[in-house]
């Protein structure tokens, strides 16, 4: 009797937990396509690796993503929700650039299968990493403007006085590293205002505005990262409004940027390459 009574307790155990990974496998793949892009986003940036002083690194250049999408109706709603503006590969870059880090030529690739594998990190998608040795890159050619972006703090409180950057994006805003309420990072301050600095200070957003730099027009763009206090230019005694978006306002030596209460000054500086 007792080892029929054991038996009977271990065909109901193993029942349950039958039921139960069912029941676990058949929620995960309930979540929709966007859900899905979301943590496909939040899986790369985990990726992201601390280099000292403040800056994080992306060690890869490749990303292959596998997509458990059974059916052709499946996977057209990952491809039209996937490929819409902005793209998964938008997404992924811009969210690791956010976080301060600098990419040369991150490939990714995506692929659909029917069924998802026992190793997958995730029931309906698996991400898989690498890193190759690029073709060497073409050396620039002579006399070619490099602009340099000099910041200088005129109000507010900063680690440094003057910042000066040749770097594709520039984030400013209060505290160094900005993370959401599961302490994943989400971005990295370049100029960053000390959240326990007073009033000017606390009128900067934690993601306040970002400075893009267009290489091939050599210029600086402000762009307004739909913050509290609003971001501004004075140019000439006359104050310019930066509206929230990418478009942004060119930026001039001379130029005093607004971030609520903060100020800096702006000079630019075009070397020539020899």
């Amino acid at each position: 009797m007792d080892i029929l009574r054991n038996l009977r307790r271990l065909e109901s155990k193993l029942a349950r937990t039958v039921d139960g990974a069912a029941q676990k496998v058949t929620i995960a793949r309930t979540r929709e396509p966007l859900e899905i892009l979301h943590a496909i986003v939040d899986s790369a940036e985990n990726r992201i690796e601390p280099a000292g002083r403040g800056k994080y690194v992306f060690p890869f250049n490749q990303i292959n993503i596998c997509i458990a999408a059974d059916g052709r109706e499946a996977r057209a709603r990952f491809e039209a929700v996937l490929g819409s503006e902005p793209p998964l590969h938008d997404r992924i870059v811009e969210r690791l650039q956010a976080a301060g880090c600098v990419l040369n030529g991150l490939s990714i690739n995506v692929a659909y299968v029917d069924r998802s594998e026992p190793h997958w990190t995730a029931s309906e998608f698996n991400l898989e990493f690498d890193r190759f040795a690029g073709p060497p890159q073409p050396k620039l050619q002579s006399n070619v403007a490099q602009p340099t972006l000099k910041l200088t703090i005129v109000q507010g409180a900063t680690e440094k006085p003057t910042y000066v950057f040749t770097s594709s994006r520039i984030n400013l805003g209060r505290c160094a590293d900005v993370r959401d309420n599961h302490n994943r990072l989400i971005r990295t301050n370049h100029v960053a205002f000390d959240e326990s600095a007073g009033e000017s200070n606390l009128s900067v957003s934690r993601q306040h505005a970002h400075i893009d730099c267009t290489a091939s027009r050599g210029d600086y763009r402000l762009c307004d990262d739909r913050s509290l206090h609003g971001t501004s230019v004075l140019r000439n005694g006359k104050t310019i409004a930066v509206p929230p978006g990418p478009r942004g306002v060119r930026l001039q030596s001379g130029d005093e940027i607004s971030l609520g209460e903060a100020r800096l000054q702006v000079e630019i500086e075009t070397a020539q390459v020899r």
